[in-house]
């Protein structure tokens, strides 16, 4: 077992999901967690040399700029709406993330 892969799954995965806590219940906390919890997951995926290295790195950035502009907009700015499209937007780049990881791992197995 690849422990480094289970452990950045595990934040890319930890970070959807406190995405979609948000989405459910507008909470400036849920989203500074989930925020943070995607910084985490972009920064073990520096230097990874993986088959999609590349896309899953971008798809991190994307999430990252769009969960901190949505944590900005719901505390400084106070528009929720924007807020949660931006969330929305993550969300997206997160499911986007999760399914690059699953083709990657499928052709690992093929490559065995």
């Amino acid at each position: 077992m690849d422990w480094g892969k289970v452990i950045y799954v595990f934040f890319s995965l930890m970070s959807l999901t406190s995405i979609a806590g948000f989405l459910y219940e507008q909470n400036a906390v849920v989203l500074f967690v989930a925020a943070s919890l995607n910084l985490v997951s972009t920064f073990l995926k520096i230097g990874v040399r993986n088959l999609l290295s590349a896309e899953l790195f971008a798809s991190s950035l994307v999430a990252d700029l769009h969960l901190i502009p949505a944590f900005i907009y719901l505390e400084i700015v106070g528009n929720i709406q924007w807020a949660i499209a931006l969330a929305i937007g993550a969300l997206i780049a997160n499911i986007f993330s999760i399914g690059l990881v699953y083709i990657e791992s499928s052709k690992t197995h093929e490559e065995y």
